[in-house]
């Protein structure tokens, strides 16, 4: 049965995922996973608990191997996957599965207060005349800019152009809508530009055990030219999206892939945006020395703070 795709019901558990994606941008990887596993649950018909047990890894299985194991999604997965564990502890596969759909159904319902939270503990770092620096496009961090707004602050941002997508041409739109004075740079213009600016922001797609960050590509260079030029770094993330990983250094990740960046011979006439995009990294790290403060659902917190967050959860 857990070989099966639709575990016997017909529910395609890879596929619902990408519609909760489709039908709502703004909801991030690891919410639309649990969403998809709370809708598998309900769907499925483990008559015990040997057999829910094997479902529910499964499915998390199928999610990170058709998005390419994908950080935040994998810390989705954890999370239900340990609510689980919890949970089956002298239940029977019927009550286990009643408790896993309301556990995980509030879990979907309470992730935009989380975004909320890390708004409104952020907010507090942006003052009225402030030069920002913003990489990429993340959903957390325009939160902070809106409720910064809403506050009546008054700064101005800078948003990398964010090689090889673009996203963060993205992230400038949404902010000349808000009336934010708004410049998009080069990624190679950081250096350039960071004299200019008061802080940095950047989101996460994960935080590791160390409270080190990995997020879109060219994060870590940003940090590095945020720490010579003696700046605030600062990261956002809700807990979520801590993850019990520990890198060491960028090709310790579970994205890396020993062809990128591989020496291939190529012809004058090849198509180097599209390959560009095929044979770089999309994400790195960022190790925790670099990184100010982390803003996060659970409060500002250093670095080092992560590691306490996940024991409690993983281990309490």
């Amino acid at each position: 049965m857990a070989g099966n795709s639709t575990f016997g019901t017909g529910f395609n558990v890879v596929q619902h995922y990408n519609a909760v994606l489709q039908q709502d941008p703004s909801i991030s990887a690891p919410v639309a996973a649990v969403s998809s596993l709370v809708r598998l649950v309900e769907q499925q018909r483990a008559t015990t608990m040997l057999e829910l047990m094997k479902i529910v890894p499964e499915a998390c299985s199928q999610l990170k191997r058709a998005t390419h194991d994908s950080i935040s999604l994998s810390a989705g997965c954890d999370v239900f996957l340990q609510q689980m564990a919890r949970l089956s502890q002298g239940q029977s596969a019927e009550e286990c599965s009643r408790a896993l759909i309301q556990a995980g159904s509030e879990f979907v319902q309470g992730a935009g207060r989380c975004r909320d939270r890390v708004a409104e503990f952020g907010s507090a770092f942006v003052r009225d005349d402030h030069t920002i620096l913003v990489h990429s496009y993340s959903r957390v961090i325009m939160g902070l800019l809106r409720r910064a707004v809403k506050q009546n602050k008054r700064f101005r941002v800078y948003v990398t152009e964010s090689r090889p997508d673009q996203s963060g041409l993205k992230a400038a739109e949404e902010l000349q809508a808000l009336g934010v004075p708004c410049e998009v740079v080069l990624d190679a213009a950081v250096g350039y530009i960071m004299e200019k600016v008061d802080l940095v922001l950047a989101g996460a797609e994960g935080v590791v055990e160390s409270g080190g960050l990995i997020n879109k590509i060219g994060t870590y260079q940003l940090a590095i030219v945020a720490k010579a030029a003696k700046k605030p770094f600062y990261a956002l993330a809700e807990s979520f999206k801590f993850v019990r990983l520990y890198p060491l250094s960028q090709y310790d990740l579970p994205t890396h892939r020993s062809d990128l960046l591989a020496f291939k011979d190529s012809k004058p006439t090849e198509d180097w945006h599209a390959r560009l995009a095929a044979t770089n990294p999309m994400l790195d790290y960022t190790p925790p020395e670099l990184i100010t403060l982390l803003f996060t659902d659970l409060g500002v917190m250093t670095p080092s703070g992560v590691s306490d967050e996940l024991i409690k959860f993983y281990l309490d």
